[in-house]
């Protein structure tokens, strides 16, 4: 509290609540001091056994939101989300919360209040990352240096922790200072990460090998993709224009040829498919998704606001996504619902808050589950045919080992699903496969599921 207190007479006050996603010129001035002062009690070194930070698309236990500005767009993410999982609201007043879910008859099931500080709304930005120990074993929780002086915000991964009750490690301390932001991170759940070269540039103190290190130190990642930062994507976070939907699929937004941001988003995935493959040893597969124009016509490079659908969460068999306008909206939900097949598609309109430079996956952030099953397996390919067959393998791994495999499958989405054991392959550890004789539609149409124990 000491340090908090500090902080809040040093700088000056900024009507935190409405800030935009971007920094102000004030804040910018404010930086310095945030910096000397930005250095947290707790876990400062490494986690000492090898760690793995989860992929969004993983299992979570928990939603985090904070309760602030845009409560219409927050009370629909309750909404979508406390069907899948719990719900936790930081906020400074938990009956009104209750009372605007209520007001809407959004069930109040699954839903915890933090009563806690923070500054914004940016909760992906300020939130804690999780790591598992051995892949599968212990959830820790990780924070960086919050990349903006709003301290209250710096301090929410902390409330979490309490709340959780798990272990924090944070890269506060040197050799292991790193400022970073949650928007400008995804990763594939197996050590590699993306981001903007934002992350370099805010961490002039030390050289990009440094930084690698620490990320791979703190949070497994032991490739770590840079693209070229944006011109029109003034806050530089790749969530805005890019998702990784699974190890080896992008969605990347596209603007109409030559338009806004376009160019640039089109040659860092080129970058990216030119020298890096997947984890399968694939190169990436790539869905286009439209970054729609403004209510006006207008795009980012004329005035026009950010508008974009990559900046979806996953929050288990659901997917929350922002929505505009219906003759966009429309093309984006198929798009999804082609990539994900058996998941809820839940738009929510984001007109509001897209003018402030964020979207649902900006305001929202997970805590993954503490008991989790890794299932990691590359969709079949070339399936369409008649005679032979075709391997399937998946990794499949939980902390007190995987006894047995079940492989279920349809052709038909109107038929049961079909069922065959799979048998665990001793030369490779942790993994599980079968010889498939039947003719089965691409990707995504194969569920594994497994008996434990």
């Amino acid at each position: 509290m000491k340090r908090i207190l500090f902080l809040l007479l040093a700088l000056p006050l900024f009507g935190y609540a409405q800030l935009s996603h971007q920094i102000s010129e004030q804040e910018k001035l404010a930086m310095p001091s945030y910096l000397q002062q930005a250095r947290t009690a707790g876990i400062t070194t490494p986690p000492t056994s090898r760690v793995r930070a989860s992929a969004e698309w993983e299992e979570i236990d928990y939603l985090m939101i904070a309760w602030t500005s845009y409560p219409t767009i927050l009370r629909e993410i309750v909404r979508a989300a406390q069907a899948e999982t719990q719900v936790i609201v930081v906020c400074s007043d938990s009956n009104t919360v209750k009372t605007a879910l209520t007001s809407a008859s959004v069930p109040l099931t699954n839903v915890h209040y933090v009563i806690a500080p923070f500054n914004t709304i940016w909760s992906r930005d300020y939130g804690q990352w999780n790591v598992y120990t051995n892949d599968v074993d212990s959830l820790a929780l990780i924070d960086w240096i919050y990349n903006r002086p709003r301290p209250s915000d710096d301090t929410v991964p902390t409330s979490i922790e309490r709340f959780t009750g798990l272990p924090m490690y944070r890269t506060t301390t040197p050799p292991y200072d790193l400022i970073h932001t949650g928007g400008n991170f995804m990763c594939d759940g197996f050590g590699t990460g993306f981001s903007s070269d934002l992350i370099i540039d805010e961490n002039p103190n030390l050289t990009e090998a440094e930084i690698d290190t620490i990320m791979s130190k703190f949070m497994g990642i032991s490739r770590y993709i840079k693209m070229t930062a944006l011109p029109y994507d003034v806050i530089h976070h790749i969530d805005m224009h890019i998702k990784l939907l699974d190890e080896e699929t992008l969605l990347v937004g596209e603007y109409p040829a030559g338009i806004a941001d376009g160019p640039q988003i089109e040659a860092n995935l080129q970058y990216v498919l030119s020298n890096f493959n997947s984890v399968f040893g694939t190169p990436y597969k790539v869905i286009r998704i439209p970054m729609p124009p403004d209510a006006g016509g207008a795009y980012p490079n004329t005035g026009g606001d950010y508008r974009t659908y990559t900046n979806s969460v996953f929050v288990n068999k659901t997917i929350i996504l922002p929505t505009y306008a219906q003759q966009y909206d429309t093309t984006a939900i198929r798009i999804y619902q082609e990539a994900f097949p058996g998941y809820t598609i839940a738009g929510i309109n984001c007109n509001s808050i897209i003018p402030s430079l964020g979207a649902i996956h900006c305001i929202t952030k997970e805590v993954a589950a503490a008991d989790p099953l890794l299932i990691s397996h590359q969709p079949l390919h070339d399936t369409y045919i008649t005679t032979g067959s075709y391997p399937v393998t998946a990794l499949m791994k939980h902390r007190s080992g995987i006894q047995s495999a079940t492989l279920y499958y349809r052709t038909d989405t109107l038929q049961p699903y079909q069922s065959i054991a799979m048998t665990s392959l001793s030369s490779v550890i942790d993994t599980w496969a079968l010889l498939f004789l039947h003719k089965l539609p691409e990707r995504r149409c194969i569920i594994m599921s497994k008996e434990m124990r």
